[in-house]
C-alpha cells in the first residue's frame, strides 16, 4: 500500500537507501487514481517502496521538481534521483522501465 508523504517527511525519504518511487498526484486526476493500484501490485512484486504525494497540498515541491503533469513518477536509488516517468503507463510497460531504471 502506497503511503502518502507530507512536506517534512518528503525530504526525509528521498535520502533513504533502496528504491523509491514518489507518485506525484492530485485526488481529481483520473490517470493519476488508474495507476494507483498498478503501483499498489508493482510494490507487492518488485523490490519498490511507492510514496504519493498530493500536488494540490504541497505545490512549492511539485514546483521545485519541475512536475508540470501528472502523474509523474520520481525514481530514487538510494537517495539519488535517478529518472522520471510521466503520464499512466500500463503495468506490464512500467514493470519493464522499473527493472530497467532500478537494474532489477
Amino acid at each position: 500500500m502506497s503511503k502518502h508523504l507530507n512536506d517534512v517527511e518528503f525530504e526525509k525519504v528521498i535520502s533513504e537507501k533502496g528504491n523509491i518511487v514518489i507518485d506525484f498526484w492530485a485526488e481529481w486526476c483520473m490517470p493519476c487514481r488508474k495507476l494507483e493500484p498498478v503501483l499498489e501490485e508493482l510494490e507487492k512484486e518488485i523490490d519498490i517502496e511507492v510514496y504519493k504525494l498530493n500536488v494540490d497540498d504541497y505545490p512549492h515541491i511539485a514546483e521545485k521538481f519541475n512536475i508540470f503533469s501528472i502523474p509523474t513518477l520520481l525514481c530514487y536509488k538510494d537517495g539519488k534521483l535517478i529518472d522520471r516517468v510521466v503520464g499512466f503507463i500500463p503495468k506490464n510497460k512500467l514493470l519493464e522501465k522499473f527493472k530497467d531504471i532500478f537494474k532489477l
